[in-house]
């Protein structure tokens, strides 16, 4: 950021029954980011519909400074989850001053959703025809309300240039920490990972945290989900990269890109991501020697499941499994 260069101007809209921990996220992760010189790269205020105080989803209540004038002025708009707001949703149209603020965001502004913001966001129209994520737990009631959005329920957040959304709690860490890294590049992104003692780049999508089957009515077209959902059902077989893209019916270029715009990270990555998980459960769950959890998982060899732990999760594999299984 050069001298006659201002700082980003990032407002966060704090919904009646926000919660905390998604609404901290902004100003956490942006007000970390600095230019070599020490200088900030983002302000960020938060507002309200009215400038008043707002109830959060816990026992307190919040006061702002500022009302929904400050969308006006803001380069970036996000919304964080607030309690509730699916609820108040009826037939896909919410009413009320959280609309008519959203009214005053500036054509060309960059709005972002985290969590369940994603409901205001599509009440308004503005993810009609365009592709959007949120918190899974709620995907089946969202694809009901908003069938004009290209809902994916997997992935951990959605970049479709002015319009960004996360799915649940933490996903709102990786997606500004991506609008960090679009902005500013990997070595600005991954200092504030540092500072925030956070991964800079999570690999894989919400499915590694849920065990939920995605319904196939609720998958984008051309979507990489049931191929993901069939590699999981066979992580101790040899999946290369053209099995999976023979399964999706894609060439490999086309599956590597929609793989990655889907998940965040390359085919290689996501496996070695469900692999890990899968040896952890083995681990925790049986009593599999390390080569037979290794081969279930898909590692072949103990060397490289020991690797894998190592380099992950600082630990060998049976001292993971002595750690987790007292722990169980």
């Amino acid at each position: 950021m050069t001298a006659a260069q201002t700082p980003h101007r990032v407002a966060v809209l704090a919904l009646p029954g926000v919660i905390a921990f998604e609404l901290g996220i902004p100003s956490r992760i942006f007000e970390s980011a600095t230019g070599p010189d020490g200088a900030p790269l983002y302000t960020v205020a938060t507002c309200t519909v009215d400038g008043g105080p707002v109830r959060t989803s816990s026992d307190f209540r919040i006061e702002v400074d500022h009302g929904p004038e400050l969308l006006e002025r803001a380069d970036t708009v996000v919304v964080p989850a607030a309690r509730g707001i699916h609820a108040r949703v009826v037939d896909g149209e919410l009413s009320g001053p959280e609309l008519a603020a959203l009214d005053r965001i500036r054509p060309g502004t960059r709005v972002v959703s985290i969590c369940t913001g994603a409901f205001l966001l599509a009440a308004a129209g503005l993810l009609d025809g365009r592709p959007a994520t949120t918190h899974w737990s709620y995907t089946e009631r969202f694809a009901r309300l908003f069938p004009k959005v290209r809902l994916d329920p997997d992935v951990l957040f959605v970049d479709d240039g002015d319009l960004l959304t996360s799915g649940g709690v933490a996903a709102g860490v990786d997606l500004c920490l991506h609008l960090v890294r679009r902005d500013h590049g990997s070595a600005v992104a991954n200092h504030v990972a540092r500072v925030c003692l956070v991964p800079p780049w999570r690999e894989g999508g919400q499915r590694q945290y849920v065990d939920l089957h995605v319904p196939a009515e609720q998958r984008p077209a051309g979507s990489t989900a049931a191929v993901r959902e069939w590699a999981v059902d066979h992580l101790d077989e040899p999946l290369t990269l053209r099995l999976l893209a023979d399964r999706a019916g894609m060439s490999v270029r086309t599956f590597t890109r929609r793989f990655r715009e889907e998940t965040g990270a390359s085919p290689g990555q996501w496996l070695t991501t469900q692999r890990t998980a899968r040896a952890r459960e083995l681990l925790e769950s049986t009593e599999l020697s390390i080569d037979q959890v290794a081969r279930r998982a898909g590692f072949g060899t103990a060397a490289s499941l020991r690797l894998q732990l190592r380099g992950r999760l600082d630990l060998a594999p049976s001292a993971y499994r002595r750690t987790f299984r007292a722990v169980g």
